[in-house]
């Protein structure tokens, strides 16, 4: 027998595993590192969050990796080579925390690697049958697992696009298993590139089902016009925008797309929402003059207005609603004093009440996949509405 095979055999059968879970967002900000110690598996699993670190990148991977983001046609050679530069990267900067905490490599049962989404692709979102469901991150397992010598899973989402799903958002798997509660409706609301959440109805509600759904942009046109006009990654603090005045007109004409009326759950991504969509909105409302510190608050208004929208949408029929935040968004002020002010009458709070970093919450649910994929069963999936009852990730030996 491989003993990679025997060891992972073994790693199964402990009453609890030490993971390390990885998140690289649309944003290109940095890689999430989140040294998770995670017991027993389904609804029964408790995950403690030991360490956490985010690695930032450097403008140079950056730019790489958006010769190839979601674009329509690319330079292969770049691909194909990224595909291998991202796992052996992501497997240095594993390395590197794992020195810093005094940790070794030998302790880690497993890494459970997001990998770099660069392209997303399901039918609802290209309108085209040509081509089945389909979503691509690069970062190839082998690599991460060699760089390291830790046993990898990866590559999670192409199991739920061939089990019928959209490979988006997964966070449900997660926060099904560990957040939900009796007597309170849980929306967990997470803003990275884009925004999504997790409707978790209160166990002992009506029946409601749970279920994770994209609801439209979250920081990535906001990082995205920063970059090009600003030169700059994000608006820290929201700096930029805080000094602009929001442009009815142009807010009007961004929510006018047929995204926004589509049922829940549905997936979106920076294919769709990106500078070309901002510039057609431009147009449509003749704003292309606009100051750009109002095209910034006019972005955070956006994005504020598809996350309130969707919020009250899906609460409706849920008792004890309150929403929790995590992601990016989180550390804009503007956008979070937006988002409070719209869901009048819900409460709204950082995720970190829920006893878990907010910044580590994706990265941690993905070392929460891989202890599914090794020590779960499927059938701990099938409360969740609309997404395939499946144990998720391909796993890579060191040797």
């Amino acid at each position: 027998m491989n003993p990679y095979v025997h060891k992972l055999s073994a790693v199964a059968k402990q009453p609890s595993r030490l993971v390390i879970g990885l998140m690289s967002g649309t944003s290109l900000d940095g890689l999430d590192i989140a040294l998770c110690r995670i017991a027993g598996s389904g609804t029964g699993t408790t995950l403690e969050l030991l360490r956490f670190d985010t690695k930032e990148y450097t403008d140079e991977f950056r730019e790489r990796v958006r010769q190839v983001f979601a674009k329509r046609t690319v330079d292969q050679l770049v691909l194909s080579g990224l595909h291998a530069l991202i796992g052996k990267l992501h497997g240095t900067l594993v390395n590197e925390a794992l020195r810093g905490w005094g940790v070794s490599p030998a302790d880690v049962d497993l890494i459970a690697s997001h990998g770099q989404t660069v392209f997303h692709a399901p039918q609802s979102l290209t309108g085209t049958t040509d081509y089945p469901n389909s979503t691509l991150q690069l970062g190839d397992g082998d690599h991460l697992a060699v760089t390291t010598g830790i046993i990898t899973v990866s590559d999670f989402r192409q199991k739920h696009v061939a089990a019928g799903g959209e490979g988006a958002p997964l966070a449900a798997y997660g926060d099904y298993l560990l957040f939900t509660d009796t007597h309170e409706t849980r929306v967990l609301l997470n803003i990275g590139g884009i925004a999504n959440f997790t409707l978790l109805p209160a166990a002992n509600g009506n029946g409601n089902p749970c279920f994770a759904t994209d609801v439209g942009p979250g920081n990535t046109l906001m990082n995205q016009y920063m970059l090009a006009h600003f030169g700059v990654e994000m608006d820290r603090d929201a700096q930029v925008a805080a000094k602009g005045t929001v442009s009815e007109p142009l807010l009007e004409a961004l929510c006018d797309h047929d995204f926004f009326a589509l049922p829940f759950p549905k997936t979106t991504g920076p294919e769709l929402f990106n500078l070309p969509y901002l510039e057609r909105a431009q147009r449509a409302s003749g704003t292309g003059s606009l100051r750009t510190h109002d095209v910034m608050a006019t972005l955070v208004a956006f994005a504020a207005s598809a996350i309130v929208a969707s919020v009250q949408r899906a609460v409706q029929a849920c008792r004890n609603p309150c929403v929790y935040i995590s992601g990016g968004g989180l550390h804009n002020p503007l956008l979070v004093e937006r988002i409070t002010l719209g869901l009048t009458g819900i409460p709204v709070s950082s995720f970190e009440v829920l006893g878990l970093l907010p910044d580590a919450k994706e990265a941690a649910l993905f070392a929460l996949l891989a202890n599914e994929t090794v020590a779960g069963k499927a059938v701990h999936a099938t409360a969740i509405f609309d997404s395939p009852a499946v144990c998720m990730g391909k796993i890579s030996f060191p040797a």
